[in-house]
């Protein structure tokens, strides 16, 4: 069993180490001044100076294999670099969510038109993107339950509906909205849902507020919409795959939206930690460092071991999809979505308590980092029906007594 990473990760990691030395970790107070200044909503100019060193360093779309020809093993020790300042190095390298699953929905599953009018100026970043699944009047953690109705009308899609937490959406630069809804209520329950391309600007179509998370816009990456789309029309070549493939449009998406979030989770526990070490070493109570008391101690710790088994956990997933596909990887790709957020939370929980009430304010990344966390918990899928599904798998690999 081989731990290593091959040659093209290890160069890879070499460039992207230096480019957030010398490029991210400096922009990260100057993108905080240029987002409180400058319109809600909108990405701050470093983001785009950050945009272009990344291009000229050759760490542009890492994400998408048919692009960058990585597979996910090679690509997890990157994203999870990228992790470390979650709100700037992902769109910097053009590999920040939800465009970056929108790419690969469209890479997979787009006809050549739908790519040329869309994925090639989302590859090239000149526009942005969201993804509209989650209702606010259904339990959406059952992706059956999506109420928005695709009624066909001759040659055209007619979109009726409320979305809610779609990401990116509130960015001046988002063109497009993936659309999930149902073609076919009557139908079989997961051929019921087809997804649909809705250009922003198409007439019916209102984004009607930003939603905030634990107080922060999020917003200079464009925030998360309540979008209602109230007799939208559409062509039906608009519709990605064919009637009915929404669901497992929606599934195959996912997957690999859930490991790209747990190998940038790892990236931000490990900054958590390094911050929480830093902090240990250099203030002093009741006569010696903090870190020097076992409480303290105990926690850095904990940590270290926590992150060391996540990222195994990850690693051993991103081989799993490469070697078997995504399906062969189910159990694993839902036992990190439970363990990896859950673990940068308790990480980055203890980095906050370790600096008092400094680690609550904007002078340290660690609030934000965990509010991160704490939504990824929800994001994708909430614990509980990970845990549901994965535990019905486990039950079903030993008999149940007949009675």
């Amino acid at each position: 069993m081989d731990f290593a990473y091959d040659a093209e990760t290890e160069e890879l990691r070499g460039r992207l180490l230096s480019f957030m030395d010398e490029h991210v970790y400096p922009a990260e107070p100057v993108f905080a001044e240029q987002a409180a200044a400058g319109p809600q909503w909108t990405t701050p100019p470093i983001v785009e100076e950050l945009k272009a060193h990344a291009r000229r360093a050759g760490l542009w779309n890492l994400f998408l294999p048919k692009v960058s020809g990585l597979g996910n093993a090679q690509y997890a020790p990157l994203a999870e670099i990228t992790g470390r300042s979650p709100y700037l190095a992902p769109e910097a390298l053009n590999c920040a969510a939800p465009d970056t699953g929108n790419m690969e929905l469209l890479a997979e599953f787009g006809t050549a038109s739908q790519r040329e009018r869309w994925l090639e100026p989302l590859l090239d970043g000149t526009i942005r993107s969201a993804f509209c699944m989650t209702e606010p009047d259904v339990a959406s953690s059952d992706a059956t339950n999506i109420a928005t109705r695709i009624t066909p009308d001759g040659d055209h899609y007619v979109v009726d509906g409320r979305k809610w937490w779609s990401s990116g959406a509130m960015n001046p630069r988002c063109e497009i909205f993936i659309v999930m809804g149902k073609t076919d209520p009557a139908g079989p329950r997961h051929r019921q849902q087809s997804m649909i391309l809705v250009p922003r600007d198409t007439p019916g179509v209102e984004v009607r507020r930003g939603m905030t998370v634990f107080g922060y816009t999020d917003g200079p990456h464009g925030g998360h919409a309540e979008v209602v789309f109230e007799a939208v029309r559409v062509p039906k070549e608009n519709v990605i795959g064919a009637e009915g493939d929404g669901f497992a449009i929606a599934q195959a998406r996912l997957g690999p939206g859930r490991i790209h979030h747990c190998m940038r989770l790892v990236g931000m526990a490990e900054r958590g930690l390094e911050l929480m070490c830093r902090r240990a070493n250099e203030r002093v109570a009741f006569g010696r460092p903090i870190g020097q008391h076992g409480v303290v101690a105990d926690w850095i710790a904990e940590s270290r071991v926590r992150i060391e088994q996540a990222r195994l956990l990850v690693l051993k997933t991103a081989w799993l999809m490469d070697t078997v596909g995504n399906r062969g990887a189910h159990t694993e790709i839902q036992a990190i979505k439970i363990a990896v957020p859950q673990m940068a939370e308790w990480v980055l929980d203890k980095a906050i308590q370790a600096h008092g009430a400094a680690g609550v304010s904007q002078d340290f990344p660690l609030a934000q980092l965990w509010t991160a966390a704490r939504t990824l918990r929800l994001a994708d899928g909430p614990d509980e029906v990970h845990r549901s599904s994965l535990a019905r798998k486990e039950l079903g690999r030993y008999p149940t007594p007949q009675t």
